[in-house]
């Protein structure tokens, strides 16, 4: 027999020709009459079913893809648009926890026997319950609003736990982390010296330009959902980089986690959103007190109060305008400030009444979808917290704040007891950012948005992964 492959006969390249002409013609045809959304599906199917196909050899990579995805999906749905693309999140969630179950011989099931894993139980229950709140909201608002209040939670916490569970991935999600929030950043600077691509442009002329163009500033907002989510999550990422760049790494190593966390924070500042301060000064504070030294934990509270005085008594940087406006979040007679208080003193006298809260879904974007003219849906929340007490009521909020401030202190405990130092950094970063992400949410709704929510829920998982980590006989690479 001939090595060689046989030459396809005329009559074959004739077929072969014949079909592609037919297959040019009903994409035309499909253009023609649908428009580009032909080809874009055309496209999605060439990445789709390939991914779909790793994804269930190799469900780690549904993980990977997320942390990537929730980075980025808010460029796609500007520049591409005509699709709800942050759907895409729940079906990667989904397909990831389809392919771990049908696989799921091949997992160690013991790592979800943790404190995490029954928080995450407790609070979808007490979603489910809220199906039966007697202020009888929209189910729609219901639905909408559960994917981030506890959805993705149910599902990142768990597969983070079985997919993503070894030292090397921690160092991936660090990586990944820091370099797109870097990205972030040089999109950031971008759209502020250089200018706005047309889909940022009509972000700010369908009506977001009233928050994001302040006295002719722009309030940057990078490839985020909006300025609040994009400094929010970079003063988030820049206190990761910022306490790795101290801990015990190759000098090399150092110098980058320190010129990425000064990058970072230059990405917080012309954001213009002020309550990332406090995800620093919080995080800060956290991750001083957790580090067993002494020494940096007093340097770094003198630095710390330092920088606050400097901002709050003096007028050093007031020419500068994204100084001038941090320092306003230090101002208790601040116009926004006062205005947040009196819609908490309104929300305050209708949940005296309502102890369960209005309903899951009943305020911010969801309560005026589907709740329309309800007196919720005319209130904005500004703060999550406050979005918490509102469709939970004070019984809710005490059960979810007990529980972010049970994590919080779980893993410091967690931290407090690594013998490894570099793993014990790593982690002192992740619960340090946690709890300033969680402080820094009760002025903007941040812990509840992409990309903070994705990278809260993984950190907590490599948090109460520690004990196991720690005790892992291979060494932590830096």
């Amino acid at each position: 027999m001939s090595q060689f492959a046989p030459v396809p006969t005329l009559k074959t390249r004739g077929m072969q020709i014949l079909l592609a002409v037919l297959a040019a013609v009903v994409v035309g045809w499909g253009t023609a009459q649908a428009g580009l959304l032909v080809p874009a599906l055309l496209i999605v199917l060439a990445v789709v079913v390939p991914f779909v196909i790793i994804l269930f050899t190799t469900p780690r990579v549904g993980i990977i893809a997320l942390l990537c995805y929730c980075f980025l999906f808010f460029i796609i749905d500007r520049e591409v648009g005509g699709a709800p693309f942050g759907l895409a999140i729940d079906g990667l969630l989904v397909t990831t926890a389809v392919a771990v179950l049908v696989q799921h011989r091949r997992f160690d099931w013991s790592y979800l026997r943790n404190d995490l894993m029954l928080l995450t139980l407790f609070w979808f229950g007490v979603n489910i319950l809220e199906l039966g709140n007697p202020s009888g909201a929209s189910v729609m608002g219901w639905v909408q609003e559960f994917r981030s209040a506890s959805f993705y939670w149910l599902l990142t916490v768990p597969l983070a736990l079985l997919l993503f569970n070894q030292k090397k991935d921690l160092n991936l999600f660090l990586v990944l982390l820091i370099g797109l929030s870097l990205l972030g950043t040089l999109n950031g600077l971008k759209q502020l010296y250089i200018g706005l691509s047309p889909g940022e442009q009509h972000f700010l002329d369908v009506g977001n330009a009233k928050t994001h163009l302040l006295w002719g500033k722009l309030r940057v907002f990078s490839f985020y959902s909006d300025a609040g989510q994009f400094g929010a999550s970079q003063a988030h990422i820049a206190l990761i980089a910022l306490i790795l760049g101290f801990g015990p790494f190759k000098k090399w190593q150092k110098m980058l986690l320190l010129l990425a966390a000064g990058l970072l924070i230059t990405g917080m500042f012309i954001s213009g959103t002020r309550g990332a301060l406090f995800a620093l000064l919080v995080g800060i504070g956290v991750a001083l007190l957790i580090s067993k030294n002494i020494k940096a934990l007093v340097v770094g509270s003198v630095l710390a109060l330092s920088a606050l005085y400097v901002l709050k008594y003096t007028k050093i940087g007031d020419s500068n305008y994204n100084v001038y406006r941090m320092r306003t979040a230090l101002d208790p007679q601040d116009a926004s400030l006062n205005v947040r208080l009196n819609n908490q003193l309104v929300l305050r006298n209708y949940l005296d009444s309502h102890p369960f809260g209005g309903g899951v879904g009943t305020i911010g974007t969801w309560g005026i979808k589907y709740n329309p003219g309800s007196y919720l849906s005319t209130i904005p929340p500004d703060s999550y917290w406050v979005k918490v007490w509102v469709m939970y009521g004070i019984v809710g909020f005490i059960i979810w704040f007990g529980i972010m401030l049970y994590i919080v202190g779980k893993g410091c405990g967690i931290v407090w007891n690594i013998r490894d130092p570099r793993l014990r950094v790593k982690l002192n970063a992740l619960t340090a950012g946690a709890a300033g992400i969680l402080f820094c949410s009760y002025g903007n709704e941040v812990i509840n948005f992409m990309p903070s929510a994705i990278i809260v829920y993984i950190s907590w998982a490599f948090i109460f992964l520690g004990p196991k980590l720690d005790s892992d006989p291979k060494p932590l690479q830096p």
